[in-house]
C-alpha cells in the first residue's frame, strides 16, 4: 500500500476523485487504505493505455517508455491488447472526455504517428482515475460499502467491448472483472437451476471467460455454446441481448441463460433463474448486466455439435454494383432467415452460416447472391465446417470487427413485415439507397426469427422477436477531431438513422449498438418493459 499511496499521492487526492456529490463524506487517505485493505491490496490508480508514450500526464512530466510504447503502437487495434489494460476499451472515443477533448490517444490510422503524443498532454479523460482488480465476491461487497460510503459511483468494466460508453466512466471506483472467474468453466450433461425442476445440457463460466475460451472448452465436450462474434467478448454478451449468427435458429445470448450469480447493490450473493428472484433474473436477460449488480458467474443453455455451411461471398463493390445487391439481399432474407441461414453483411462481403442445410442445399439456396458475385469479379462458396469452433477459427478469427478506432453507430431492429411484401421491400430499398453515400450499413441477420421464444421470458425490447435484420450504420471521427467535428458525426449518423426508425414505426432498436441519442430510448431499447425493469431496479 505504501508504494501505491505515494503513487495516488503524487498526482493528488483531487486528480483520484475530482467530484463527489454534495451528500458524501470528505474523501480521505484513511478511506482509500480502509478500501485497498479490504480488497486484499487490489486497488489502483488506472493510467491511459497510451500513456507510455507521452512525456506528460495530467500537466506534469512524466518519463515515456519507449519499449512499452513501441508494444502498444505495434498492437493498438488488437482486442487481445486491449482487454488486458484496464485503461483500454475497444472503442478508444469512450476513454475521453469528448466534451473537452480530454484523453490520451494514438492515431488508430497510423499509430506510430508522432504528432498525436509528442508536445501533447495525456489527460484521464473518461477512464475511472482508480479501480478494483476483482478477484471475489468480497472485493464486489467491499466496493459496494465505499460506495455507500463516500458517495462516489461505482462502474463496471469486462473486456471493453463497449459501444456506449457504459463501463468507463469519469470519477467513478470502476470494478474491473475481466480476471474474475476467469478460468471457471463446467460442463453438465444436465444442469438443473437451484430450486428448479428442470435440466438442460450446459456449461457454467465465470465472469472473465472469452468467448473463443468458451467455444474451445464447448468444442471439446462436442457441444455448441451460442455466443459473440469476437474473441474476447465475454458474459455482458448473455445479460443485454447478445445476437449470434446462430440466433435465427438458437435465440439471442438471454434466450440461453438458465442460472446467473450476481451480488446486488446490498452485498447479497444471489442465484437468480426462473424459480428464485425471477424479477431480477427477468431483468438481468436484457436489461444489462452492470445495471442490476456485479455477475459473478453464469450458466447457459448449448446445443449438440453442428455441422456448419458457410456461405462466403465477395466482390469489388462499387457506386453501380451496390444497389442490385442490396435488392438480392432484400428479397433473398425472409427466405433465407426461415432456411436457418444467419450472417453478417457489409458492403459487398457476406459471411452467412446455417446449421439445418446440408451442402447442396445451402449452395441451391445462395445461388443467386454467389452468380452476382461472381459476375462482377467476385468470388463465392459454400463452405462445410464440422463444428461451430471450426468454423470460428476458420473465418471468424481474420475476419472480427477492427477495435480501437473512435465509432460512432446508429442502428435499427427492422421488422420482418417489411420484407414480406414488395411495397415493404421497395420502401427498405430505397432508403438503403440513399444512405449508401454517407454509410455502407453493416447488416446482421442475428434475430431470433425461428427459435420458439416463450412470450415474456426476457426483458429486451419485444422487436427482436418480429425483426428480420439488425441494421447499423456508423461513422468515424479521430484523435484529434474537434468537437464540432464530433457533434456533427453523432448528429449525421442519428439524422441518417432516421429514414429507419420511420419504416419500423412501431420497432426498436438493440441498446448494445444503437445511438446514444436515441429518440424515444426506452420505448425503442426496452418497448414496454422498461417500467417494470425500472420497478426492479428500485427493489
Amino acid at each position: 500500500m505504501r508504494s501505491q499511496r505515494r503513487a495516488l499521492w503524487s498526482f493528488g487526492l483531487a486528480t483520484v476523485f475530482t467530484y463527489a456529490p454534495a451528500t458524501a463524506s470528505v474523501l480521505t487517505w484513511r478511506d482509500l487504505a480502509a478500501l485497498n485493505a479490504s480488497v486484499g491490496g487490489h486497488l489502483h490508480l488506472a493510467t491511459p493505455f497510451a500513456l507510455p508514450c507521452f512525456s506528460s500526464f495530467q500537466g506534469k512530466s512524466v518519463s515515456p517508455d519507449p519499449v512499452e510504447c513501441d508494444a502498444i503502437q505495434a498492437n493498438y487495434t488488437d482486442s487481445v491488447m486491449r482487454s488486458e489494460h484496464f485503461g483500454a476499451m475497444m472503442n478508444s472515443q469512450w476513454e475521453t472526455c469528448q466534451a473537452t477533448s480530454s484523453g490520451c490517444l494514438l492515431d488508430v490510422t497510423d499509430p506510430v504517428d508522432p504528432a498525436a503524443y509528442q508536445h501533447r498532454d495525456c489527460e484521464i479523460g473518461n477512464i475511472p482515475p482508480a479501480y478494483v482488480e476483482v478477484q471475489s465476491v468480497e472485493h464486489i461487497q467491499a466496493a459496494y460499502n465505499f460506495s455507500r460510503k463516500t458517495g462516489i459511483r461505482l462502474s463496471v468494466k469486462n473486456k471493453g467491448h463497449d459501444y456506449k460508453g457504459r463501463s468507463s466512466g469519469r470519477n467513478t471506483l470502476s470494478l474491473w472483472v475481466s480476471h474474475l472467474n476467469a478460468d471457471l468453466m463446467s460442463f453438465n450433461e444436465s444442469f438443473t437451476p437451484e430450486h428448479c425442476d428442470a435440466s438442460y445440457k450446459a456449461i457454467t463460466i465465470g465472469t472473465g471467460v472469452g468467448m473463443q475460451q468458451l467455444y474451445a472448452f464447448a468444442d471439446k465436450h462436442s457441444v455448441t455454446a451460442i455466443g459473440g462474434y469476437h474473441k474476447t467478448v465475454a458474459t455482458g454478451y448473455f445479460l443485454g441481448g447478445g445476437h449470434s449468427i446462430l440466433s435465427p435458429v438458437y435465440g439471442l445470448g438471454v434466450d440461453r441463460v438458465v442460472q446467473i450469480k450476481v451480488v446486488t447493490p446490498d452485498g447479497h450473493l444471489r442465484t437468480a433463474s426462473e424459480c428464485q428472484d425471477s424479477d431480477l433474473f427477468w431483468a438481468l436477460r436484457g436489461g444489462g448486466g452492470s445495471a442490476f449488480g456485479v455477475v459473478t458467474e453464469l450458466t447457459v443453455k448449448v446445443e449438440p455439435q453442428l455441422t456448419i455451411q458457410a456461405a462466403l461471398i465477395e466482390f469489388p463493390s462499387n457506386s453501380t454494383s451496390l444497389p442490385a445487391w442490396y435488392r438480392i439481399m432484400i428479397n433473398n432474407s425472409l427466405r433465407w432467415g426461415q432456411e436457418g441461414w444467419g450472417g453478417h453483411l457489409v458492403g459487398g462481403g457476406l459471411i452467412y452460416v446455417n446449421p439445418r442445410l446440408n451442402n447442396s442445399a445451402a449452395h441451391s439456396s445462395m445461388r443467386e447472391a454467389i452468380d452476382f458475385a461472381k459476375e462482377h469479379g467476385g468470388v463465392g462458396l459454400v463452405d462445410e465446417l464440422p463444428s461451430w469452433y471450426a468454423f470460428f477459427t476458420k473465418y471468424v478469427l481474420t475476419a472480427e470487427a477492427a477495435v480501437g478506432p473512435e465509432i460512432v453507430m446508429g442502428s435499427r431492429l427492422l421488422s420482418t413485415d417489411l420484407f414480406a411484401n414488395d411495397s415493404g421491400k421497395e420502401a427498405l430499398a430505397t432508403a438503403i439507397d440513399k444512405v449508401l453515400p454517407f454509410s455502407t450499413p453493416y447488416i446482421v441477420a442475428g434475430t431470433p426469427i425461428g427459435f420458439p421464444y416463450v412470450n415474456g421470458t426476457t426483458s429486451v425490447t419485444p422487436a427482436w422477436r418480429s425483426s428480420l435484420w439488425h441494421f447499423i450504420i456508423s461513422k468515424d471521427f479521430n484523435y484529434n477531431s474537434t468537437l464540432l467535428d464530433r457533434q456533427s458525426t453523432y448528429t449525421d449518423v442519428s439524422l441518417h438513422t432516421q429514414p429507419f426508425r420511420d419504416l419500423t414505426p412501431e420497432g426498436g432498436a438493440y441498446f448494445n449498438e444503437g445511438d446514444v441519442y436515441e429518440p424515444s430510448h426506452r420505448r425503442s431499447y426496452w418497448g414496454n418493459n422498461y417500467d417494470k425493469l425500472l420497478k426492479t431496479k428500485q427493489k
